[in-house]
């Protein structure tokens, strides 16, 4: 990574809530042991001590700094009925056109849409301020049932935990799915929620170590080079499909095959970062069957083809 590039700024005003910009300096503001060369350069930047919360933040620098990081980050408001501070909207917009990468926590959308860096494309933010958002921006195509929203260059999330997800799809992007798994487990989070994935969901997701699946999704990991259908996964689990299928819903978030394509792709992820075996071993290992298989799923699902996202990660 470039310098400028591994720079991540936090835009720091008044207001912010402390959960998400704790998280994400968390994420980004510790290399892990596993990372053999550069990691990210953080600061927070603000025009003066700032609140958050019950505690007062003294920046490294002002607003200014924005514009020669790599990444910015606005962390949620807690104010959202009035507009954001004109100064952070208008170093958010410089940033974006010096060419940063501008990404916002939860009700950080408002500050991005203020500043029109949103127009025309899809953005979420907390369920419970979707509406809202849509009602003040109606340019911006919001979306309220996914925890995050990657435009490549603008990039917003849902609230809480999936402001989390969209820091650890960041590490993903700029150090491979490696890195953001070991990250994850240092921060005991689980290693990857896709985006897509619903913001909340009606039924309560039971305790991580006694729901329906905890038994189940272990034995799958384990066989996702052999061939596994929905009515495996059911008999496993002496479930019938249709239980299964709404455990599913409720625990992961999505459907069983989906789940198990994004393992795979996950598992491909890992083999193409950490070995050199051949694209038609690693889509066998994976369970895809062929390298034509894998290539399409995984063009589809990662954005770019096995080989590239080889020599993009591979050390």
């Amino acid at each position: 990574m470039a310098a400028v590039s591994r720079s991540v700024a936090f835009a720091a005003t008044d207001g912010m809530l402390h959960f998400e910009l704790a998280l994400a300096y968390e994420v980004f503001g510790s290399a892990p042991d596993a990372v053999r060369g550069p990691w990210y350069d953080v600061s927070v930047c603000g025009t003066r001590p700032v609140r958050v919360g019950r505690f007062l933040l003294e920046p490294d620098g002002g607003l200014d700094r924005l514009a020669r990081a790599g990444t910015v980050v606005v962390p949620a408001l807690a104010e959202i009925d009035e507009d954001p501070p004109a100064d952070l909207v208008e170093a958010v917009r410089a940033a974006h056109e010096a060419g940063a990468r501008v990404v916002s926590l939860c009700t950080g959308a408002f500050v991005l849409a203020a500043a029109g860096l949103l127009d025309g494309l899809r953005a979420t933010t907390h369920w419970a301020h979707t509406d809202h958002l849509a009602a003040r921006y109606p340019r911006v195509t919001v979306d309220p049932d996914v925890l995050y929203v990657d435009n490549g260059r603008l990039l917003t999330s849902a609230g809480k935990a999936a402001a989390m997800d969209l820091c650890l799809h960041l590490v993903r992007r700029d150090h491979g799915s490696a890195i953001a798994n070991v990250v994850a487990r240092r921060l005991v989070v689980p290693p990857h929620r896709a985006g897509g994935q619903a913001q909340f969901v009606t039924t309560p997701v039971p305790a991580q170590d006694d729901h329906p699946l905890a038994d189940l999704l272990p034995w799958a990991m384990r066989r996702l080079d052999q061939p596994l259908t929905v009515a495996d996964l059911a008999r496993q689990a002496n479930l019938s499909s249709r239980q299964l299928t709404r455990h599913f819903h409720a625990i992961t978030g999505t459907t069983p095959l989906q789940w198990l394509l994004t393992q795979r792709i996950r598992r491909a992820q890992e083999m193409l970062e950490t070995t050199d075996d051949s694209v038609d071993t690693i889509a066998a290992a994976a369970g895809m069957g062929t390298a034509t298989t894998l290539r399409r799923h995984f063009r589809r699902t990662v954005g770019v083809p096995p080989d590239t996202y080889r020599q993009t990660f591979q050390t």
